[in-house]
């Protein structure tokens, strides 16, 4: 193994006098015999020693010499005039250092100059060959280095003396070799902070992003076939992301289209490179916020649609996971909505066919019982919208049409109570008081009032923002449920009496079969979740019963009179005791704070 200190040219001749400045002599002690010129500045030198040792030289000395020339100029000299004049230094044997800032440059001009060993042993290419060989290959950080410094010479002929690629593959290496010894790392520091660990283990991460996208490509790829771990990938994607896409992402107050002249071509290949970076391994989650925060991004530069739609997709995978924050991305487009309402409903629309997808792979029903995951990952997802449709209902610029269009793509067992759905529709109703009649027929068209609880009813009933029929409907299902809750049922009667029996017909495909029992279970569950409901509602109003009987004797009233009492509690519009309740705990309501982020029912 050859040190790093050894790596200097050594002295084969008397050194002649070097001049810094940028004159038409470099040596000054013995008269110049040829002037190369190169990118403009001139170099006066002498023949002997550079046709020793540049095979390109001496062809173009033997070429000119008929006609008595003794001025050359070379064009794309790798490197420029300081590279040239460090190659000139070494055909002279002036001393200086082969190092990792300048070795890309000098194999690169040594290829240009032909010095190979056919003119001179131990020339140019074979020293910068092993300094390659036997120093930058064997460490990651002197790889990234020179791999850097690459991007600076013509790619043709820093890929034809093969740079780049053995230092792609040196950087994977390594970083397999990192990986395997932070086994041992990770034991050692389990007991640690995880600030430590993750220095531990991923020290090499920051060194990467000094790459440009191009090789950082390269090497992620070549990671990847090596086996670096995922998490080790994406932690060094969202780094890069953070570090190349920092001064990205401001959005224009007029909410306008970015022009060309305000997104850098750069930064939209940055972004739709590493969307193509991200592991796919379904085992492996993806941090929703880095998703989001690419989508973002993908959307301020304009990237390709498949960009969007493949972190569309990735982020419907476990949209049960995402905030509300997440959910609400502004819109770039003038004149459209505040908010990106399109591009959440394409998220729906691919999280209900991983739903359904999840569903045609199993077996049985069996995984449709209350506790599924599916099930579960739904009932969230419904609450989520429920929230963002309040959100977004204030907007003035918000559309019917794509309100609409986000609260029917979801099913009706992904709601167990309407209270947010009610919430969201009744801010839209109030911001946009310009709705015809039918308009708001049609929206309230959405609420289920039997899936109302007993507060959003009292508030329903006295919403004069409601069309008639959706009060009446109100009404009408409150007095079903003070009728149930006098006679002891359950309100809406067995649920065997309101869906099909289950008895798969013969008519019937087995798949329309299967689909049919799934889709009878899952309203078996939300009847089960609404009688629960039912079920609270009955048991408080028992306690009150029971309160009442045993003041009786203290306070001189009977057991009936708390019976009616009691009574009186259910009812909505029933006598002088149900609308005092009525009035106190609507004022109680729009007393409270903290109900909500922005927006109340009002």
């Amino acid at each position: 193994m050859v040190s790093e200190s050894s790596f200097s040219t050594s002295h084969r001749s008397p050194t002649p006098k070097f001049c810094n400045s940028f004159t038409t002599r470099i040596f000054s002690d013995v008269a110049g015999d040829i002037t190369i010129v190169v990118d403009g500045e001139s170099f006066l030198l002498h023949k002997f020693p550079l046709v020793s040792r540049s095979g390109k030289i001496r062809k173009m000395v033997a070429e000119a010499k008929d006609s008595n020339t003794s001025k050359l100029e070379l064009f794309n000299l790798p490197g420029g005039p300081q590279t040239f004049e460090l190659a000139m230094k070494f055909c002279y044997g002036m001393n200086f250092e082969i190092t990792s800032a300048n070795v890309a440059r000098l194999r690169c001009v040594a290829e240009y100059l032909e010095m190979s060993e056919d003119y001179r042993d131990e020339n140019l290419i074979e020293r910068t060959e092993i300094y390659l060989n036997e120093v930058v290959v064997q460490s990651l950080e002197k790889s990234v280095e020179v791999l850097s410094t690459c991007e600076m010479l013509p790619p043709a002929i820093a890929e034809e003396v093969g740079i780049p690629s053995r230092c792609v593959e040196a950087i994977a290496m390594n970083a397999c070799k990192e990986q395997l010894v932070s086994g041992l790392s990770r034991l050692e520091c389990d007991s640690e902070s995880t600030e430590l660990k993750s220095v531990c283990l991923e020290w090499w991460i920051e060194d990467l992003s000094v790459l440009g996208i191009d090789f950082y490509h390269r090497v992620i790829c070549a990671m990847g076939r090596m086996g670096v771990r995922s998490d080790s990938i994406v932690a060094s994607l969202l780094h890069y992301a953070q570090a190349s896409l920092k001064d990205t992402g401001k959005w224009n107050p007029a909410r306008t289209k970015p022009t060309s002249g305000m997104v850098d071509n750069d930064q939209k290949t940055i972004v739709e490179t590493l969307v193509s970076l991200i592991p796919t391994q379904k085992s492996y989650s993806i941090p929703q916020s880095f998703l989001f925060g690419m989508l973002r991004m993908s959307i301020m530069v304009d990237a390709t649609i498949a960009c969007k739609l493949e972190l569309e997709r990735r982020i419907a995978l476990r949209l049960e996971m995402v905030s509300l924050d997440e959910l609400l991305i502004p819109s770039v487009r003038t004149g459209d909505s505040l908010f990106d309402v399109d591009t959440v409903h394409r998220i729906l629309v691919n999280f209900l066919q991983r739903i359904e997808d999840e569903d045609n792979e199993e077996c049985g029903y069996e995984s449709e019982g209350l506790g599924s995951p599916n099930h579960g990952s739904l009932l969230k997802v419904g609450r989520l919208i429920d929230a963002y449709l309040a959100e977004i209902a204030p907007d003035p610029y918000l559309s019917l049409q794509k309100f609409t269009a986000i609260i029917e793509i979801l099913p009706d067992y992904a709601r167990v109570i309407d209270d947010g759905l009610y919430r969201a529709i009744d801010i839209y109703l109030k911001t946009h008081a310009m709705l015809t009649e039918n308009e708001c027929k049609k929206l309230c068209k959405f609420i289920d009032c039997q899936k109302l609880s007993q507060e959003a009813c009292n508030h329903a009933a006295q919403n004069d923002r409601l069309p008639v029929q959706m009060s009446v409907r109100v009404l009408y299902s409150e007095q079903l449920r003070l009728k149930n809750a006098l006679s002891g049922s359950s309100g809406d009667g067995f649920p065997s009496q309101r869906i099909s029996s289950g008895i798969p017909s013969a008519a019937m495909s087995p798949r329309d079969n299967y689909a049919s029992l799934r889709r009878e279970n899952r309203e078996l569950k939300l009847e089960i979740s609404r009688m629960r409901m039912r079920l609270s509602e009955l048991e408080k109003e028992q306690m009150f019963m029971k309160q009442g009987m045993i003041d009786k004797t203290g306070n001189g009233k009977t057991f009936l009179t708390s019976l009616s009492k009691g009574i009186g509690r259910i009812g909505i519009f029933s006598g002088t005791a149900g609308g005092k309740r009525q009035k106190s705990g609507r004022k109680s309501r729009d007393g409270k704070t903290g109900r909500s982020r922005r927006h109340s029912v009002s």
